[in-house]
């Protein structure tokens, strides 16, 4: 039997760090809460496993953030690697005292432990661990091939649409940028370093031609031969090529003059946890092949991170903070989770990530771009830039591809083309973002929030390489300020200026901030912050002058905003109303009534249900004093239409017991009794998974459940409660045929990740399309599908209508049912 992991809620698909856990007898209470609950179920299946150690502390990197910008990488090392040594020594003497088998990482405070279930429970009990969590891995996002042949073109008025539509050739040409003295790094799966696109452009290749691998390559697992640079998947020379790829005269790279390291943080089509750590360590301190002789003088300027998954989970926040200190632009792609809302993967879905969304030859947001928001409501992704049919290398030649994978780069390698033609912002990550975000171009659609300027589809607009370029060369000033609030600096707030351009920063833990690059002329700038008054005043910048403003807030008043929620079935309980961008949230109660006391302002109120049969609203209130707002739902439907409500047809029963192929991820085949049409096309078999799935292509098993729609496999199925199930001889999977309906139940599943809670589960497929899904006899914490995916999907994964995934929304005796366009009105009682 595999060891599974145990799917997680609105999660990163195989790096999830549980923050909850399941008490087990056989710990003792004060570690056992720091315990994973899949790690427990894996040290119960093995005497040994591998397990990661998570420490409290974490280090102060706020001097190098403040060094030179030569010297912050190396203030980085030293300052994370002192404290490592210093936080971990507890525990590094318990394991070596132990005999145990472990590593120990200093990016993050974190080590990796083999050992068995007494060795877990000593550790956890350490005061200084926080949590100790099983080892996962994230799969990569499945690269999609073109629709065309690819191509590679010659010359740059003939440029690949990708490279036209971020004008990258009008940077190349008319101001003779082409990213030259700029270091930009990968993480992926390799590159094919020899690749006619990326030999010249190497840094492990000298002018000569000669190689030396050590500081340009690291491969953490060994799995190239020889320590030379390779690439088993294709997908790292795909995002290379797109960032600096040059074949003669054949470019298609964003920046051709840019130099190119690698760091092999994915093994294949995966990247283990222990890879990727070892891959961002590297990426601030550049070793030799053997991991060795670290040096931070030769980091990358740039690193791009075409990877992730899905949810927000902060498992590799302190490595971005840490690229961040050393001045290292992190690139990072927003997820192919879409195209539902608030689908950005970690951690493109940090705030501190700057993360790319993707659009087609047109401009048209890509199906399958994931969409915001991010952490805390922020604006995800950051910009939008070509994903669609990208040409690029592959190991042997070129394909065309497409994916969030596919964007990144492209705004990985427009941060080496700034950097090159303005050397002063390199290493001012803070600014370049500015840069980026203010000459993107804005475009409209507020389908998940946000404004036509700054939405959750497109974020800041669409990547213009030429006028972020041309923009970051004009003559300017600088605004800095200091932002006060009753006697004391004021961290968080945002500083907002229009006039000859706009742009936004954020005030650091001193209160500070600094606007860079800002075309001289008169400005009206606007400092706020949540639970202040706004306030606005006019500055003048002049050319290579540097201003100032400081800004003391007021408190706001504080006022309750009251109301009510209604769909198209009536009172919707358990939304979410916030205001939008800030902490103030509440839920609405069983008749559809919320209350919300906060700071008065101006706000996007935004009402979010908690499952899919209703629509996300939006509206924006002047919030001046207690007021009341009534708002209703729209109803929800897919691209297909499909619609879904409450039911209350009650849980039906099979009466012929199944028998899968095996009781873990296994499937048997049934034989629909008439053709049953799901998304247009009559459907005469379907495969029923003991993981809680209906599959209509074929035997479908997987058990790490997703979000919906997602063109990853598996897809063109039913997901009745989605999870890491297993029937065993007290439960079974069972079937019954009517006149119109066939009945398809899983009775009394046990969950894997925990044998103590179970689920019995019901669908009914109606002759009409229709689609019923009950729940009942719910025990454990896992029954309620807070780890679980409910919904329906098409064949190909691009449609799909999602009831919940990671949500706990199931009840006992509760019922969704699922309805085709033209299908027979509702049936059902209130929500």
């Amino acid at each position: 039997m595999s060891v599974h992991r145990r799917p997680g809620s609105a999660l990163v698909a195989a790096l999830v760090l549980a923050l909850t856990t399941v008490a087990v007898p056989a710990y003792a209470a004060s570690g056992d809460s720091k315990l994973e609950p899949e790690l427990r179920a894996q040290l119960a299946e093995n005497r040994s496993t591998t397990f990661w150690v998570v420490l409290r502390d974490r280090a102060d990197l706020g001097p190098a953030r403040r060094a030179a910008r030569d010297e912050r990488a190396a203030r980085v090392y030293r300052a994370a690697t002192e404290h490592a040594a210093r936080s971990q020594a507890p525990v590094r003497a318990l394991l070596a005292s132990r005999g145990a088998r472990f590593t120990p990482y200093w990016i993050a405070n974190t080590i990796r432990v083999t050992g068995d279930a007494r060795l877990a429970a000593a550790v956890a009990e350490r005061p200084e661990v926080s949590r100790v969590l099983a080892d996962k891995v994230v799969p990569l996002p499945k690269l999609t091939p073109a629709a065309t042949l690819p191509r590679v073109r010659s010359g740059t008025q003939n440029a690949e649409w990708n490279l036209a539509r971020v004008q990258a050739p009008r940077v190349w040409d008319d101001m003779s940028v082409r990213g030259d003295g700029v270091i930009v790094a990968t993480v992926d799966t390799g590159v094919q370093y020899d690749h006619p696109a990326l030999a010249a452009s190497y840094r492990g290749r000298a002018a000569d031609g000669t190689l030396q691998h050590d500081y340009s390559w690291f491969d953490p697992t060994g799995l190239c031969v020889d320590g030379v640079p390779c690439d088993n998947a294709g997908h790292g020379t795909h995002t290379t090529g797109t960032m600096v790829g040059l074949d003669g005269d054949h470019a298609i790279g964003v920046a051709p003059g840019a130099r190119w390291i690698a760091a092999k943080g994915c093994e294949s089509h995966a990247c283990s946890t222990a890879s990727l750590l070892a891959a961002g360590q590297w990426i601030v301190a550049p070793t030799d092949r053997a991991g060795n002789i670290p040096r931070p003088d030769l980091a990358p300027d740039v690193v791009n991170n075409s990877w992730g998954g899905w949810g927000f989970d902060p498992w590799y926040s302190q490595i971005v903070d840490a690229w961040l200190a050393a001045g290292i632009f992190p690139a990072f792609s927003n997820g192919n989770a879409g195209p539902g809302c608030a689908s950005a993967g970690s951690p493109g879905n940090y705030t501190a990530a700057y993360a790319s969304g993707a659009h087609d030859a047109a401009g048209a947001i890509a199906s399958f771009s994931s969409r915001g928001g991010g952490q805390d409501d922020t604006v995800k992704p950051d910009i939008a830039a070509p994903g669609v049919d990208v040409v690029s290398s592959v190991p042997g030649g070129y394909a065309s591809f497409s994916g969030t994978s596919m964007a990144s780069p492209h705004t990985a390698a427009t941060v080496a083309l700034l950097w090159s033609a303005v050397p002063g912002l390199r290493r001012d990550v803070a600014t370049t973002r500015q840069v980026l975000d203010a000459t993107a171009t804005d475009t409209d659609d507020t389908s998940c929030g946000g404004t036509p300027a700054d939405n959750h589809v497109y974020g800041e607009g669409r990547l213009d390489a030429y006028a972020a370029v041309s923009g970051a060369r004009q003559p300017s000033g600088v605004l800095i300020g200091t932002v006060m609030a009753e006697g004391a600096a004021l961290s968080g707030a945002t500083v907002s200026v229009s006039g000859p351009v706009a742009r936004q920063g954020t005030a650091g833990a001193d209160g500070a901030y600094r606007l860079a690059l800002l075309p001289p002329g008169t400005y009206e700038a606007t400092v706020t912050r949540y639970g202040y008054r706004a306030t606005t005043r006019t500055v003048v910048v002049d050319a290579g002058e540097t201003a100032r403003l400081d800004a003391t807030l007021d408190p706001a008043p504080v006022a309750t905003l009251t109301g009510t929620v209604t769909g198209a079935q009536g009172p919707v309980a358990g939304a979410t109303v916030r205001f939008a961008g800030t902490p103030a949230a509440t839920r609405t109660d069983a008749d559809g009534r919320f209350g919300l006391t906060a700071p008065t302002g101006r706000y996007d109120l935004r009402v979010e249900p908690r499952d899919g049969c209703d629509g996300v609203r939006t509206r924006g209130v002047d919030f001046t004093a207690d007021m009341s707002v009534d708002l209703t739902l729209p109803a929800h439907r897919d691209a297909y239409g499909y619609s879904c409500g409450a039911t209350t047809g009650g849980y039906a029963e099979g009466t012929r017991r199944l028998e899968p192929d095996v009781p873990d991820d296994g499937t048997a085949r049934i034989d629909l009794p008439f053709p049953m049409t799901y998304y247009g096309h009559p459907q005469s078999a379907a495969w029923v998974s003991t993981n809680g799935q209906i599959a209509f292509g074929g035997p479908e098993t997987a058990f790490t459940n997703l979000a919906i729609p997602d063109p990853l496999p598996p897809n063109h199925m039913i997901s009745a409660f989605w999870d890491d199930l297993y029937v065993d001889e007290l439960g079974g999977i069972y079937t019954g045929i009517g006149t119109d309906t066939v009945v398809i139940e899983w009775r009394n599943v046990r969950f894997y990740g925990d044998p103590s809670q179970r689920i019995s589960i019901s669908v009914v497929l109606g002759r009409d399309g229709t689609i019923a899904v009950h729940h009942r006899g719910l025990q454990g914490a896992l029954s309620d599908g807070g780890s679980a995916t409910i919904g329906i999907e098409n064949a190909d994964g691009t449609d799909g209508l999602q009831f919940s995934y990671g949500a706990g929304v199931v009840s006992e005796g509760g019922g969704v049912i699922f309805r085709p366009p033209g299908a027979p009105g509702p049936r059902v009682l209130g929500r």
